[in-house]
């Protein structure tokens, strides 16, 4: 019996990169991955029309720069 991977998973590193681009100490890293994931669930809910693709998160000291990749 075969097992069953994720295919993103399996592509990380190698022809896909991460959709989060950041590093954080202990006390800090829970608090930014919850507001990754309330970013990125507040544009998927006000932008359903907009075809979202990928979106992609990158923190840089104390900002963050969302790049968001449409079809349209």
């Amino acid at each position: 019996m075969g097992q069953k991977v994720k295919p993103i998973g399996l592509r990380l590193g190698i022809n896909r990169t991460w959709d989060s681009r950041w590093y954080a100490n202990k006390k800090d890293y829970g608090n930014l991955l919850v507001s990754d994931f309330k970013i990125r669930k507040y544009l998927k809910q006000k932008l359903p029309q907009a075809g979202i693709a990928k979106i992609v998160i990158e923190r840089p000291a104390k900002k963050a720069v969302v790049s968001i990749h449409t079809s349209r």
